[in-house]
């Protein structure tokens, strides 16, 4: 059983979150769609020309796997809204209007490969266990090689 903290939080590789909670309760995924929306223009990143994905911590073995798998084109988007950006912060201005990112242009281009990336390391993590539990099954079998016999009695 989880505790109580994974469940409300969760653990993934983007730290801690509420996400898990609210998708588990309409009402109050219905509650937070409004502020998400809110925040998510009051935060500012758009102005500047980043998309949600290209604030990411990238210290992460997991982001750095996922950073591997984009294209060149996606490769070369990021790095032109990384460098834009900063001028921009620096700067302490925003881009023209028609220059900020629109809610529909945020799409979540990283996200999805680090969820994969996450999913595969488990599924490996999992295979591992298994092997190990059934080296352990043979051992314990070799260890008690009358234990077969005294049943048959």
């Amino acid at each position: 059983m989880p505790s109580l903290t994974k469940m409300i939080f969760g653990n993934g590789p983007l730290g801690p979150s509420f996400a898990p909670f609210i998708r588990q309760h309409p009402g109050v995924q219905k509650y937070w769609a409004r502020w998400s929306n809110f925040y998510k223009n009051a935060a500012g990143y758009r102005q500047k020309g980043y998309l949600y994905d290209d604030l990411i911590v990238e210290e992460t073995p997991q982001v750095q796997k996922a950073l591997s798998r984009l294209s060149a084109k996606q490769r070369y988007d990021r790095v032109f809204r990384m460098r834009r950006g900063l001028t921009q912060s620096m700067a302490h201005k925003n881009l023209p209007k028609e220059q900020w990112i629109k809610a529909d242009e945020d799409v979540r281009y990283l996200t999805p490969l680090i969820e994969q990336v996450v999913a595969e390391e488990a599924e490996r993590a999992e295979w591992d266990y298994m092997t190990v539990e059934k080296i352990q099954q043979k051992r314990a079998e070799k260890r008690n090689i009358f234990s077969k016999r005294e049943g048959t009695h």
